[in-house]
């Protein structure tokens, strides 16, 4: 059989930027068990397969794979799925803003469409599950060293390591500033001894010190235990890193919006449109959005 495939760059509104994606639109006659090679084949950050509903009222099941495995929720595939969807037709346009449903691993994901003229041009996701913490980070030193940076470059206080999930546990690091996170390099020796015992070992290093106009955190994600040494943009992390920034801000409520800058260091700048709301001190709602660029399609033979 041929699998009809596309291919797109997520949170970049250019070719050649953003987080490459591949997406099988109808994944129906794809065996499981050949997802994992599918995933391996592209060696993308992730690849998607779309397939029908459990639920008859949600849009789709969509099953995310990294060419290490299978995730139960991630951004920007969720993302890139529903602009590809839209863009190709499987998902009708019902105006400025189209809504629909995905089944992930965490349950059922929101998704908001928007549009231009009946032409798809970002989309913008909802967490299925608020932001959860985790246990007391490695030390202030260990976390530095496996970075290869120097102890001074990790801040402790108010802002300090710390794990937090929406369906995907990261281990966040703040660093002093956007040169300390451009430094940051893995030494998987360290890495591996550091975190294999602890909640996560994927690790997303970021400073407050964003770098083009409009931005406000610059960051950088590594995940080499699932065969992604460094990705260029990161939903399922940013989004986390919302509800890590506003438990510690101060507003009781309202919604809070951040822009984040990811994989300017790989040559694929990234922008990340990061929401929470709090009410009474609270984070009830997160989410991520961007734009989506498709760049190509295909088939596979399977």
């Amino acid at each position: 059989m041929n699998a009809r495939y596309l291919t797109a760059d997520v949170f970049t509104d250019r070719r050649f930027g953003g987080n490459q994606l591949a997406v099988f639109p109808d994944a129906r006659e794809i065996s499981p068990d050949l997802m994992p090679h599918i995933a391996r084949e592209f060696n993308y950050s992730e690849t998607t397969f779309v397939l029908p509903p459990a639920d008859p009222s949600h849009t789709a099941k969509v099953r995310i794979f990294t060419p290490g495995g299978e995730l139960q929720f991630a951004g920007h595939p969720t993302v890139g799925t529903a602009h590809i969807l839209a863009t190709i037709g499987a998902v009708a346009i019902t105006g400025a803003e189209t809504r629909i449903v995905f089944e992930e691993g965490v349950g059922p994901i929101p998704v908001t469409i928007h549009s231009t003229g009946g032409r798809p041009t970002s989309a913008q996701l909802s967490v299925a599950k608020l932001p959860e913490f985790g246990p007391p980070p490695p030390s202030r030193d260990a976390l530095a060293a496996m970075l290869s940076l120097s102890k001074d470059d990790v801040l402790h206080g108010d802002l300090s390591a710390e794990s937090v999930s929406c369906g995907t546990p990261f281990l966040f690091i703040p660093l002093r500033d956007r040169a300390a996170v451009a430094r940051s390099r893995v030494k998987l020796d360290l890495w591996e001894s550091t975190l294999g015992s602890y909640i996560t070992d994927k690790v997303m290093v970021f400073a407050m010190d964003g770098e083009r106009a409009g931005s406000d955190v610059r960051a950088r994600m590594y995940a080499p235990g699932i065969g992604v040494p460094e990705d260029p943009a990161t939903g399922s992390a940013c989004v986390a890193l919302g509800g890590y920034l506003a438990t510690r801000d101060p507003r009781f409520d309202g919604t809070l919006r951040w822009v984040v800058e990811q994989g300017f260091e790989m040559g694929r700048p990234s922008i990340l449109e990061v929401e929470a709301d709090k009410v009474d001190g609270k984070v009830t709602a997160a989410r991520v959005g961007g734009k989506t660029v498709v760049v190509c399609e295909g088939t596979m033979k399977l």
